[in-house]
């Protein structure tokens, strides 16, 4: 009775879970769908038009600088608690507990921190860079827990075959934990896309609102998520923000994508 009170509990969860998911995402396309306009991808942005092509590219550009910055601090860092850092050890449990307290901490208070630090005392200004650079602190912590126990899930055997065979440690990590590995850390990945393409709040303090290609990363530009809230914000392209929030989803959906066929090729490799 018990079991089956509890595997009916499990499939109730997992129906209320799948349905409020396409409850969301069927409202955006049945709103956002019939808004899509030729004139919404135009190269220029103006008030008559209100393109999210500049959007598009400055979420793509975004994403990349983010990455680029926090994936290899994260994967590093990761690899040293689990490879190198004695287990048990003081260090090891107080970057675990730094890390799981910077995840939870609110978005708007990095924004905060990189308005004062990046943008006013680094003096890069509102642009790309101080932007990707707050981003890149919100999922340093991401990429490291969930780096951490792909490592972690790696057997021992790996290890201790490699070292049989003569290779030395850091050819055992490079060789064989990373590949390895490498599913679990994409799947971080995704995530911390996930968090960079969404974020809003830390945008505003940071990157700016501009609506135009930008010529550098040291320039202003808006992402999709922020061109939507302008547009929504506005309370005069609510219709357009439906669009572009379809469009948002979309982007994601093919980073996703992209991301879990890499993983699976790594894997087969």
């Amino acid at each position: 009775m018990t079991a089956r009170l509890l595997r009916w509990l499990v499939v109730g969860a997992a129906a209320l879970t799948l349905g409020s998911l396409a409850l969301v995402v069927g409202y955006i396309l049945i709103q956002g769908v019939p808004h899509l306009r030729p004139e919404l991808f135009e190269l220029e942005y103006t008030t008559q038009n209100v393109s999210m092509l500049p959007a598009i590219v400055n979420t793509l550009i975004m994403t990349a600088v983010s990455l680029a910055i926090a994936l290899p601090l994260g994967v590093f860092a990761a690899v040293y608690l689990v490879e190198y850092a004695r287990r048990g050890s003081r260090l090891v449990a107080l970057i675990r507990i730094t890390a799981e307290t910077l995840a939870g901490i609110p978005s708007i208070i990095y924004g905060l921190f990189g308005l004062l630090f990046f943008v006013t005392a680094l003096k890069m200004g509102f642009s790309i860079l101080a932007g990707a650079l707050t981003l890149a602190l919100m999922i340093l912590p991401l990429v490291l827990r969930t780096t951490e126990e792909a490592l972690q899930a790696v057997p021992d055997l790996y290890r201790e075959g490699a070292f049989g065979l003569g290779a030395g440690r850091l050819r055992t990590v490079f060789r064989i934990v990373l590949p390895s590995a490498a599913p679990g850390i994409l799947a971080g990945v995704i995530l911390a896309v996930g968090r960079i393409v969404g974020e809003t709040a830390a945008l505003l303090y940071t990157a700016g609102t501009v609506a135009s290609f930008p010529k550098s990363i040291l320039s202003s530009g808006r992402t999709l998520s922020v061109h939507m809230f302008a547009l929504a914000s506005e309370g005069l392209y609510v219709d357009q923000a439906y669009a572009t929030a379809v469009v948002l989803l979309i982007v994601v959906f093919g980073i996703n994508t992209l991301s879990g066929s890499i993983a699976k090729r790594i894997a087969k490799g």
